[in-house]
């Protein structure tokens, strides 16, 4: 891992045209194999999780899975029956449709709903849904004097899937310009800005190809692509601007004395390091989130792994030879202006600029005080975390822009008792078939006299009358206290009552069971996942720089940034002063996804600004200087671009912001106020007020730094 950064940089340079085809052949080649191949999604079996991914587990062993089911409501005066029924026929000479259920009326008779289930599993209905929008639109052109429209999970699923395509496209229209403008203010070169974007593109097309191979073993929930779009733009342009300002340091420090395969390999040996390295650890801690169980977050690490990887790749590679050939060309200009008589200065590319140098300024002179006061103001940030609320973001959440969202609302509103469902499945010997069906009808008696229960329940059993499936309405949607109340009765009181006296396996499934039980599966994984985070963020540290402290260190940093991102994050969407400002309605909670999902990915992108400032330290300690200077130069001199390399990610993530959908908007938001915090704070202020505070013993048990630096070899003789 040392040396290889190098090696291949060699070659690189001094294959330049090889390299460049060889890194597009290679794009190609993943985006020509991923489309052949074809991806893998995931299927319900996968998405079970909890108790409820068990009953769902028994009653598909029964053939009572769910079904994907639509539902068009029909409102206004006139002849809402005879509009019924043109909805009926329609939708029965659908190839799409399995059965059409007799038209039902609302308890107040002006609504009437038409359900229609369609063939296949639930999952696969919002990819047959637009013939049955189309027989809607018609039985609306018919009747216009009626409101006839369209609901259901299938078209609440499509319509959240194409609103999602949009934001993303609106993402990339926002974020793309404005990392080329840093890139431009940061380098003052268009050739030299377009490098990190269009290298950072590639990995992003050759990711997507590998992803779809990869969603054989792992398959895809429905994520991927947006987790490639996200950390690749970001961790692409970081790593390329990282090796990027390490080559024009060199090559200004050279002043024409070295060639350009020469500095690129300078920059080899030290930034290219670093992005192996910082490479490496953002493909490990996302391979923690594969400790969670759930498909999710394993098309999420799959996705985060392959893009990162291949991110790494085309730095240690194609950027090379890039550079040698920007750096050939930029050595012939300023020999032309030599020539001319013009002077030529080389542009000084290290140093701190001067907001560094004004925060830099009260941790040199007072480092004791800088860290209590930075400290504490993390940890006033991260207070808000104590209230967290975890929920798992149902239908009722999606923006009511979406028309299948809005008249789920309208429908939800005149049929109350189709907000949620509890599903109370059963799994026992044929034989004891009457036995269970007396239970559960016992059971039915006795929630329907707790208000909390409505509607008429309902009872299907299997062909072999192996397993039994009850059906209680629930007029709350899943989210609600008074359902989730409703569940814990269920399952503590009711349940056990009844048919839980029988030999028999009983779980219980429906819209709340999920909204409840993923979230407490969530809650049982994260100390898990955090702690082996904690391991390999101290496991990565002590490697790197081969420092127990530093390691430590680099745990508690990391913990204190991922806490005081979170308590910001639970400050702003669990309370309602900020949804006009950020444009969202709150729910009173944080998507149960988004904790994890920050602790992972922040810990991975963190180990980008460590390992580079630190390198930086410990590059000067090995030459020589005393660790309190080296710690002022390293962090001074890694300013700029890690000030650059936080904006661009800043960028990246907050382009998330304005998304409709909640739980995007809320992990763009809290990866955007991580990464600042991180950038501002804990690499500027608190990192080298530690170091300056710990002094030699930063390095410890490495001993001998000093007698390392001493008799290294500087890069430049090595090569020269």
């Amino acid at each position: 891992m040392m040396n290889l950064p190098v090696r291949v940089a060699r070659w690189s340079a001094g294959h330049p045209w090889r390299a460049i085809a060889g890194w597009f052949l290679f794009v190609a080649l993943c985006l020509g194999v991923g489309i052949s191949v074809g991806g893998h999604a995931a299927t319900s079996a996968d998405f079970r999780v909890g108790e409820a991914g068990r009953a769902e587990a028994m009653a598909a062993e029964g053939g009572l899975e769910n079904r994907p089911v639509e539902r068009v409501m029909i409102s206004g005066e006139g002849p809402r029956d005879a509009a019924a029924r043109d909805v009926a026929a329609r939708m029965k000479g659908l190839p799409e449709v399995e059965s059409v259920a007799a038209p039902v009326r609302s308890a107040g008779g002006d609504v009437v709903r038409v359900d229609v289930t369609l063939k296949g599993p639930e999952l696969d209905g919002r990819k047959h849904v637009e013939p049955l929008r189309a027989q809607t639109a018609g039985v609306q052109a018919a009747y216009p004097g009626l409101r006839v429209v369209e609901t259901g999970g299938p078209s609440v699923s499509k319509g959240v899937e194409e609103l999602r395509g949009e934001d993303l496209s609106r993402t990339e229209v926002i974020a793309l310009p404005v990392t080329l403008l840093t890139l431009l203010l940061v380098f003052g070169s268009v050739a030299l800005a377009v490098v990190p974007l269009l290298l950072a593109l590639t990995s992003i097309v050759a990711a997507v190809g590998l992803s779809m191979l990869a969603s054989h073993v792992f398959p895809d929930a429905g994520v991927g692509t947006n987790v490639i779009l996200l950390i690749g733009l970001a961790v692409g342009v970081d790593y390329t601007l990282f090796y990027l300002k390490r080559e024009r340091e060199e090559r200004a420090r050279a002043g024409g004395r070295l060639s350009p395969q020469a500095v690129v390999e300078l920059a080899a040996a030290t930034s290219g390091r670093a992005v192996a390295v910082s490479g490496l650890a953002v493909a490990v801690s996302s391979a923690t989130l594969f400790l969670a169980d759930d498909v999710i977050f394993s098309s999420i690490a799959t996705g985060a792994i392959v893009v990162t990887v291949v991110a790494v790749a085309s730095s240690m590679t194609v950027l090379p030879a890039l550079l040698a050939k920007l750096g050939a060309r930029a050595e012939r200009r300023r020999e032309r202006r030599a020539q001319r008589g013009k002077a030529v200065r080389a542009r000084r590319e290290e140093g701190a600029g001067r907001i560094t140098t004004a925060l830099l300024r009260p941790t040199e002179k007072r480092p004791a005080i800088t860290l209590a006061v930075a400290v504490l103001a993390m940890l006033a940030l991260a207070s808000p975390l104590l209230g967290l609320k975890l929920t798992d973001m149902g239908r009722e959440t999606h923006p009511r822009s979406i028309p299948a969202v809005k008249a789920y609302h309208q429908l939800n509103a005149a049929f109350p008792e189709l907000k949620s469902t509890h599903q109370v499945v059963v799994r026992a010997d044929a034989g004891g078939a009457a036995e269970v069906r007396a239970a559960l009808d016992d059971l039915s008696r006795r929630t329907h006299q707790d208000s909390r229960f409505t509607g008429k329940p309902s009872l299907r059993t299997s062909a072999d009358g192996r397993i039994s499936l009850l059906e209680l309405p629930v007029p709350h949607y899943g989210s609600e206290d008074a359902a989730r109340a409703s569940l814990r009765d269920l399952r503590k009181e009711y349940i056990p009552a009844t048919v839980g006296r029988l030999d028999a396996d009983v779980a219980v499934s429906g819209d709340v069971a999920r909204y409840t039980d993923y979230p407490d599966h969530q809650k049982g994984k994260l100390p898990l996942i955090i702690a082996t985070l904690l391991l390999v963020t101290f496991a990565m540290t002590v490697w790197a720089f081969r420092s127990v402290v530093l390691g430590l260190v680099g745990v508690v940093l990391n913990l204190l940034s991922a806490a005081a991102s979170l308590g910001v994050l639970v400050a702003v969407f669990q309370n309602t002063w900020a949804e006009g400002l950020l444009g969202f309605t709150s729910t009173g909670s944080i998507g149960s996804r988004v904790p994890l999902l920050l602790f992972v990915i922040l810990f991975g992108l963190s180990m980008d600004y460590q390992v580079f400032v630190i390198s930086r330290i410990r590059e000067a300690a090995l030459a020589g200087v005393p660790t309190r200077r080296a710690v002022l130069d390293g962090v001074g001199g890694s300013a700029r671009v890690v000030t650059s390399a936080a904006f661009v990610m800043v960028t990246v993530f907050a382009s998330f912001v304005p998304l409709h959908i909640i739980e995007m908007k809320q992990m763009g938001f809290s990866l955007a106020v991580a990464v600042l915090l991180d950038a501002a704070i804990i690499r500027i202020m608190i990192l080298p007020a530690t170091m300056l505070l710990l002094g030699e013993r930063s390095w410890w048990p490495s001993r001998g730094m000093r007698r390392a630096g001493a008799a290294a070899v500087r890069p430049t003789e090595k090569v020269g």
